[in-house]
Parts: structure tokens; C-alpha cells; sequence
């Protein structure tokens, strides 16, 4: 295998880097780019392939290669290739050369592809077909055996295929058809389990040049069977009409001259004629569009499956399927099945909405998925696990990317609506001209576009479980005024409708932004938010719960490795401390980002992030621990307990500040009193 040196990782070298690697001719040992953050170094990296920025020091540690490929089109990088490799057994190919390898490579992919899909199309035309198809070489060896022709003949594929066909069914007349060339139609034959069939027997050419034998055949045993006991059409009639009459398929049957004999009372309800309007006539009477398929029947011989034609006064779109009734080896009638494409269609739709549906329906995420261990994720925890069990309302509070949505799973999941339905709605994501007939849904001709016969709203689809309403500060008041009356009333009014439509849903609203200050700017309802506001729970930002960092990073790393095929340990501890110095404004989103970045930037061979990652993340001059601080004083300190340390250094120096004010110590720390009173009492401060 030749070792290969990728020089240029734009686009056009991203995509030869793509097309080499697949060929088992080429070893891509490296890949240079000046840049590294090219398309194709990145997809280098990914790939395990070692990058550089100049070709000097890939080819010094790469050494030897064979061949290496310039897409750079830079004719003094090439001279100077070429130069350098005069006296050397390496093999420069320039940009030029490259792009017609490109665009070959490209074309015979694209040749190999259009002969897959060709081989793939054709397997799939004849394996879903109803006839069996046996075909054989000159040597009387089977070359092709389709599904239908194993199920007929008890034959399997992987046991037969270039075996002697007289070997595995010595009753095969095929070696016959190679000896006279002629075609033989609709033959009769018994075969070795005891089916009957009817075959036909075609010899194959190519150009004039005899190459084979193929038998196509239908099983008729069970018919075979019926005219063993019944020998003749009005036989035939008494028993069919036993068995259709209590069907639910629309069926038709006319004799050997196209006269209709036999229909029964689900034709009659499809097509709306009666047995006065069809016995006795033509078969194509009840047909306003369309071949008649029982006329084809009967000239042919062969069943026609999936006919779709317009049928009735109504001109009802129908799909029919039609067979032939024979007797002793003569066509005697033929049977046709009608069904009905709008019930179909009908069932199609409703399938689709219901896998629409589903996709928002599920609530993903349990308590187990929120990670943390300081007091203001876990009162916030407490607090939600708490409502939970309770039908009230719910409003989550908190900076945009603390988990709200995360929040709102693990609520329903906690609560007794766990089996029933979840729905997500980002009322910002949404116009305002929309929201309101997404949420309550609307009636026939509510509006111009309105779907005909209306609409189900989001809230009766969520009839029974939970809805999660996020950005609810962005609602306007008109469609504030419409939730208010779900959450008084119980009930809503559709869109361009009157009638209330009573409706069992627990509201999970969030927001992030300060609704006190949208209810003194009167751009929220006061009534509407004291309902949504029964029990408020507040997320607290990740600046404010900074010893939570190390959990969520190990928590983040195992996701973002999975998602970047990558195999990072951990982070070091240099590295963790400018985490914990960060203000983190975008919280544990912007976390994961910033650890998404730094993985990236990382050799594949570095399994911890470092300060050197962390190079675009800017750090105020503000380290969390200082240099004569308490917690240095022992080295086999954990962090967590170092953490502590530090924060109880900090309560107490505060509260000394404050004169032991705890609500101005509460204040200037930025935490609920409540929280300090049990931080206060967790250290045995004050006591």
C-alpha cells in the first residue's frame, strides 16, 4: 500500500481526502494545511490522520512517502516539490493532475452507484412480484431464484443457486425450452412438494445467442383443489357467495363473457349501485374511469393486482385487485376485490399525524438527568420535585440555558400524567399570528389556508398530560387572555369557533426574562401570571452554583465524546480553575460550547484539556482561590473540600462586613436568605 502526503485541505482537498481514504491502494499518512482550521484538516483530525502546516516537517516525520498529492494550484509550492524530490523515489502529482484523479474517481463511483441502484432496482422488481421465476445457464445450472419462486417451491436460494436444476426438481421442463428455443405458454405442471402450477417457459438470448432458460409460474393448487370439487360455474357462485356476502372488501364477479353475476353488500355501499344495476350487465357498467381489469382477465388468463380507477356515480378513486375463475383448464369467470384509496389515504394521514405526534410527545428527561450537587440546584430540585405531585400549575424561573426544558421533562415524568402526553411549545419561536391557532386549534374556515374540516390545537392534544410552555414572557396580551381562561375555566374555544371545549392539561410555563418588570410595564397579565405562578421554582444560574462545574464537565465529557468520536479523560486542574473563574453568562450551554471548542482543538492523541485549549476563553484577572488562602495549606485536599473551605472563608468574612447583617450579607452575596440561613448553619457559622 503507498503512503500518501495530502498537501491543501480546502474544499477540493477535503473532498480527494474523502475519496482516497476509501481505497485500498492509498495509506494517508498526513495532511497539510497552513491553516488549521480547514475543512479538511478537521475532517483529518476526525480520521486519526496527523496534520501539519508545512510539507517540510510532515515529510521528516512521515518519512518514507511515496506519493504526494498537491491540490494547493500553487506552481511555486510545486517547483518547489518537485525540486526537492529530484534524487528521491517519490512521486509528485501537481494540482492539475489531481483534479482530473478527482473527477475520474468521482466518475466511477458515480458509474458504480447508478449499476447498484440499477442491480438493487431489478432485485427489487423481481422479488416483489407474485409470480415464482426460476431461471437457468446452458449447463441446466439455476442462475436466479426469486422469494415468490422459494415460497412455491420449497426451494432456498443459498441451497440451489449453481446447483443442476434436474438435481434439486427433476419435473422442470427448462433444459427442454434450451434444446427447441420456442416458448411455452401457460403449461401445467406438478412439482416435487405436490403444488400445482401454471408456467410459462421462455428461452434467453443475447443478441442471437442462446444463453438460458426462464420458467415464470403461478401456484394453483387451491384452485386446482376447487375444480376438483366443483365442476361448474353455478357451483362456484353458491360457494363464493357464502364467503363474500359477509365480507367487508368490496367484491365483483362476472362469467366468461364479462357479465356480472356476483356482487355483494360492501360493493353496493362503495360504488352505490345495486345488484339490479350490475347483474347481468357488462363489467365495465360500474367504471366511469378507467380499463376494465375483469375484461383483461379474461383475455389474458393472468391476475391483475393494484388497478387504480374511478368507479360509481360518485367517481370514487378505487385500487382493484382481479383473478381468474378456472374450470378443468378454461376460464370461467373472474373475481375482482375493490378497495377504496380514500380510506386509505384517509388512514395514511391519520398514521402520519400520529408519528408527528408522537415526536412531541415524549418527555425525555428524569430527575436523574439534572446534575449537581450544590444547595441551589438541589433546593431548586426539591422544589420541582415537590410540585410535581401537586395538578398546579408550574412557572420556571432562570438565565436561558439552566435546564428549564430539562426541568419540565423530569416534572411530568414525576408526576401521576407520566403515561400521558408531553408538548413542547417555544411560544417565541412562534408568530403571533400563529400561536394562538397552534395552542386551541381552529374551525373550518377560521381563516384563508385553513385546513378544511379544522384543526385540533396543541392544548387538546396534550388533553390528560402536560403542556410545557417556554418563553411564556413573549405571549401577547390577547393570547395571555385566552391561557388565562384554560387555566380559570378549564377549557378552550377554537379559533373561528364557539363552543368550549373542556380540556384536562398541567401547564409547565418558563421564562427568562424579568416578569416583574413585564407586569409593571403592564406587558403581562397580573392574574394570569399569579395562576402560573402558584409554585414559581427558580434555576440558579452556573455562576452561582460554580462547584458544580467539575460534575458537569465530567457529565458533558461523556456526551461530547460520543458525539465527536473522541476519548477525553477529564480536565485538568490548571484548566478547571479558569472554568471556575468564568461569569458564565450562556450557563451550562455555553459550558458544554466552550468544552465542544477545546475538544476540537485538541490532538487525538491529548486526552486532557489544558490551559492551552482554553486559549479563546476570556478570564477576568479573578481567581476563585488565592494564593493565601487556607485550602492550600494540606495538597491532598479534594476540590470539593477546597471548595467549601473557600466558601465558608467567604461567609464569614461578609457577614464580619456586614456587622452580621444576614439580610445585607444575603444581599451582597446574591443568594436567598433562605439559602444563607442554611449555608450559615451547614458551617456552624454563628451558632
Amino acid at each position: 500500500m503507498k503512503r500518501l502526503l495530502l498537501i491543501g485541505a480546502g474544499e477540493g482537498g477535503s473532498a480527494l481526502l474523502e475519496i482516497l481514504k476509501q481505497s485500498k491502494q492509498f495509506h494517508i499518512v498526513g495532511v497539510v494545511d497552513k491553516k488549521l482550521n480547514s475543512v479538511g484538516v478537521e475532517k483529518a483530525m476526525l480520521n486519526h490522520i496527523e496534520t501539519f502546516q508545512s510539507w517540510e516537517q510532515a515529510y521528516e516525520n512521515l518519512s518514507p512517502i511515496d506519493i504526494i498529492f498537491d491540490v494547493t494550484g500553487n506552481q511555486q509550492l510545486l517547483m518547489e516539490l518537485q525540486n526537492s524530490f529530484k534524487e528521491e523515489q517519490v512521486t509528485i502529482i501537481p494540482s492539475s493532475v489531481s483534479s482530473i484523479i478527482f473527477e475520474l474517481i468521482k466518475e466511477k463511483e458515480v458509474l458504480i452507484d447508478e449499476i447498484i441502484n440499477h442491480n438493487s432496482l431489478l432485485d427489487l422488481i423481481m422479488n416483489s412480484t407474485h409470480d415464482g421465476m426460476i431461471a437457468i445457464d446452458m449447463d441446466k445450472r439455476i442462475t436466479l431464484i426469486n422469494r415468490q419462486a422459494e415460497k412455491i417451491s420449497s426451494l432456498k436460494q443459498s441451497e440451489v443457486l449453481g446447483k443442476s436444476i434436474l438435481e434439486v426438481m427433476p419435473s422442470s421442463q427448462l433444459p427442454r425450452v434450451l434444446k427447441n428455443k420456442k416458448t411455452e405458454k401457460n403449461n401445467k405442471q406438478v412439482i416435487e412438494n405436490g403444488r400445482t402450477i401454471i408456467t410459462t417457459r421462455l428461452p434467453m438470448f443475447k443478441g442471437s445467442k442462446l444463453i438460458g432458460a426462464l420458467g415464470v409460474f403461478k401456484d394453483i393448487t387451491e384452485i386446482t383443489h376447487m375444480i376438483e370439487e366443483v365442476t361448474n360455474l353455478k357451483s362456484i357462485q353458491q360457494m363464493l357467495e357464502a364467503i363474500i356476502q359477509s365480507s367487508n372488501d368490496a367484491i365483483s364477479v362476472v362469467d366468461e363473457t364479462g357479465k356480472g353475476i356476483l356482487i355483494n353488500p360492501a360493493y353496493t355501499r362503495l360504488t352505490g349501485l345495486t345488484e339490479r344495476e350490475v347483474i347481468g350487465k357488462p363489467a365495465s357498467t360500474d367504471i366511469t374511469e378507467g380499463e376494465s381489469m375483469h375484461m383483461k382477465v379474461l383475455k389474458t388468463g393472468e391476475a391483475v393486482r393494484g388497478a387504480k380507477m374511478k368507479i360509481g356515480a360518485t367517481k370514487k378513486d378505487v385500487i382493484v385487485n382481479a383473478a381468474p375463475v378456472i374450470v378443468d383448464g378454461s376460464i370461467k369467470g373472474s373475481v375482482g376485490v375493490v378497495h377504496d384509496m380514500s380510506e386509505i389515504e384517509a388512514l395514511n394521514s391519520e398514521l402520519a399525524r400520529a408519528k408527528q405526534i408522537i415526536r412531541t410527545l415524549e418527555a425525555k428527561y428524569s430527575f436523574k438527568d439534572i446534575i449537581g450537587e450544590s444547595e441551589e440546584i438541589k433546593i431548586a430540585i426539591k422544589q420541582a420535585k415537590n410540585a410535581a405531585i401537586t395538578p398546579a400549575s408550574i412557572l420556571l424561573q432562570g438565565e436561558s440555558g439552566t435546564g428549564k426544558e430539562l426541568f419540565a421533562h423530569a416534572i411530568h415524568n414525576e408526576s401521576s400524567r407520566k403515561y400521558k402526553k408531553f408538548i413542547r411549545v417555544n411560544c417565541a419561536a412562534i408568530s403571533e399570528s400563529l400561536l394562538e391557532s397552534e395552542l386551541f386549534g381552529y374551525e373550518d374556515g377560521a381563516f384563508s389556508g385553513a385546513k378544511r374540516g379544522g384543526k385540533k390545537g396543541l392544548f387538546e392534544e396534550a388533553n390528560g398530560g402536560s403542556i410545557f410552555l417556554d418563553e411564556i414572557g413573549e405571549m401577547s396580551i390577547h393570547t395571555q387572555s385566552k391561557l388565562l381562561r384554560v387555566l380559570q375555566e378549564k377549557e378552550i374555544v377554537r379559533v373561528g369557533g364557539t363552543k368550549p371545549i373542556s380540556i384536562d392539561v398541567r401547564i409547565i410555563a418558563a421564562t427568562n426574562v424579568d416578569m416583574e418588570e413585564k407586569l409593571e410595564k403592564k406587558e403581562f397579565r397580573n392574574d394570569l401570571f399569579y395562576r402560573l405562578n402558584r409554585i414559581p421554582i427558580h434555576i440558579p444560574p452556573l455562576k452561582n452554583r460554580k462547584r458544580d462545574i467539575p460534575l458537569l464537565c465530567q457529565h458533558l465529557l461523556v456526551h461530547l465524546n460520543q458525539d465527536y468520536g473522541r476519548y477525553v479523560s477529564g480536565i485538568t486542574d490548571k484548566a478547571l480553575q479558569i472554568l471556575l473563574q468564568y461569569d458564565w453568562y450562556g450557563n451550562v450551554r455555553e459550558l458544554e460550547n466552550i468544552l465542544g471548542r477545546a475538544m476540537i482543538k485538541m490532538n487525538y492523541s491529548e486526552k486532557f484539556i489544558d490551559i492551552q485549549h482554553l486559549s479563546f476563553l476570556e478570564v477576568k484577572d479573578k481567581p476563585v482561590l488565592h494564593a493565601q488562602s487556607s485550602i492550600y495549606s494540606n495538597e491532598n485536599k479534594s476540590l470539593q473540600e477546597m471548595l467549601e473551605e473557600t466558601e465558608k472563608e467567604v461567609l464569614i468574612k461578609t457577614l464580619e462586613g456586614n456587622n452580621g447583617n444576614k439580610t445585607k450579607t444575603a444581599q451582597q452575596l446574591k443568594v436567598s436568605l433562605r439559602n444563607l440561613y442554611y449555608k450559615l448553619d451547614k458551617y456552624s457559622i454563628g451558632n
